[in-house]
């Protein structure tokens, strides 16, 4: 696959990952701890795991087709840990994919 199209991927995924990151802990836990629904944190909980796993598989893709230096990788894994990391980072991939090194 071209290892632009998979950076568009990883820029998508990585966004939809943060929002369900950010329902997870500004929805789903007030949910569960404030109103006592628990399922609110299992579904959300596992639609976050799911996408953070898609995240993790296109991460290695694009690792390996645009022959990134690990470091480059371990900070696009690092910034999918924290809450707006996505989008942080997300200016970066935007300007490799348009040309740029990163």
């Amino acid at each position: 696959m071209d290892s632009l199209i998979l950076l568009k991927r990883l820029r998508s995924l990585g966004k939809i990952e943060a929002i369900s990151y950010l329902l997870l802990l500004g929805v789903a836990m007030p949910l569960k701890y404030l109103a006592g629904l628990p399922l609110a944190v299992v579904l959300v909980g596992w639609a976050h795991g799911l996408l953070f796993i898609a995240l993790c598989g296109v991460l290695f893709q694009v690792w390996r087709a645009r022959k990134w230096p690990w470091k480059r990788a371990a900070m696009v894994f690092i910034a999918a840990l924290l809450p707006f990391g996505p989008y942080v980072i997300d200016g970066r991939l935007q300007a490799e994919g348009e040309g740029g090194e990163g």
